[in-house]
């Protein structure tokens, strides 16, 4: 069973293509500056600024690109994504404050930027290392029904 063309054929169109995996998961944060009164905090993040904090259930979706691996037909495996996102993301962040319960966060403001910007580094990395022939094309983190960040790789 052919997988891939064979060598010396080609496709008709050159195509860029690209595997995403849907990841769920529910955190909370709070957004403030200790250099701030509590009023100020509230006028800069509203009611981002309550002192207990606020949630959301984001949807994280992972975009991986490369070649057509031969043997298999696919870019890679989508269990290998699954289980890299899972232990390098998802575990850390599932029903955890970001602001206290996420050490790969500590220091910065768990702005959804901010989130999907350090997702994006954390997984770039592992799957960089664990799988050659592909690369993180982009994550697209989804706070809310309209309000979503994208990170997109930069051209090599």
């Amino acid at each position: 069973m052919r997988t891939t063309l064979e060598r010396g054929e080609h496709y008709s169109v050159m195509a860029r293509l690209t595997l995403s995996v849907l990841f769920e998961f529910s955190a909370s944060h709070r957004l403030y500056r200790a250099d701030l009164s509590d009023a100020e905090n509230s006028n800069l993040f509203g009611k981002c600024a309550n002192k207990n904090g606020h949630g959301h259930n984001y949807v994280l979706e992972v975009r991986v690109g490369g070649d057509i691996d031969p043997y298999t037909g696919m870019i890679l495996d989508a269990s290998v994504l699954k289980e890299l996102v899972e232990s390098r993301v998802i575990n850390d962040v599932d029903h955890k404050d970001l602001n206290r319960d996420t050490p790969w966060l500590e220091g910065y403001m768990p702005t959804t930027e901010v989130l999907a910007r350090a997702i994006f580094d954390r997984i770039a990395e592992a799957v960089s290392t664990r799988v050659p022939n592909a690369y993180l094309d982009s994550i697209t983190l989804r706070e809310t029904r309209r309000i979503s960040v994208t990170v997109n790789r930069s051209a090599p």
